[in-house]
């Protein structure tokens, strides 16, 4: 398989995984607005504020992933072209430190589950409510997306190993 190829692609599958993120994004905006304008309830309520924090995070969370991975495609074809060899390390380089970032994602969002629920459990209100389950739906998803991105992320490593000369 033709290295530039691989790693142009795995940038545009980051560029997706940035564009599902501002998908669930939008998602969550048009049901804080459903929860302002038809909600009736204390409880339904209580959810506007935390899914219109929910989505501005992620949608700066989006920014992010497009920001840092679009640029990336153009950067590929230049650093290929300049020198495969210094392309392939540094690119085994950061793949090898996505890795250890994600596992430390992998921690942490659990553990703010985790938090998020303990909390649900001591305060029974409905604004603790609304901020802890907002709170586990946003990091179980974000936890959905890393998932993907994490085995993207070995194959592509894995794939990139392959091409280190002998």
């Amino acid at each position: 398989m033709d290295l530039l190829k691989l790693s142009t692609d795995w940038a545009k599958a980051e560029l997706f995984s940035a564009k599902i993120v501002w998908l669930f994004s939008v998602i969550i905006l048009l049901n804080a607005a459903g929860f302002s304008y038809c909600g009736k309830t204390v409880s339904a309520k209580a959810f506007v504020i935390p899914l219109f924090v929910s989505a501005a995070f992620l949608i700066a969370v989006g920014i992010g992933l497009y920001a840092a991975n679009k640029p990336r495609i153009i950067q590929f074809e230049k650093q290929y072209r300049a020198d495969t060899d210094s392309f392939v390390k540094n690119e085994i380089a950061r793949t090898t430190k996505s890795k250890r970032e994600l596992e430390q994602v992998f921690k942490i969002l659990p553990a703010i589950v985790i938090l998020a629920a303990i909390l649900l459990l001591l305060f029974p209100s409905a604004s603790w409510r609304a901020i802890t389950v907002t709170t586990m739906l946003t990091a179980a998803f974000l936890m959905a997306v890393d998932t993907h991105t994490e085995a993207r992320n070995r194959a592509y490593r894995e794939q990139l190993l392959k091409f280190i000369p002998q």
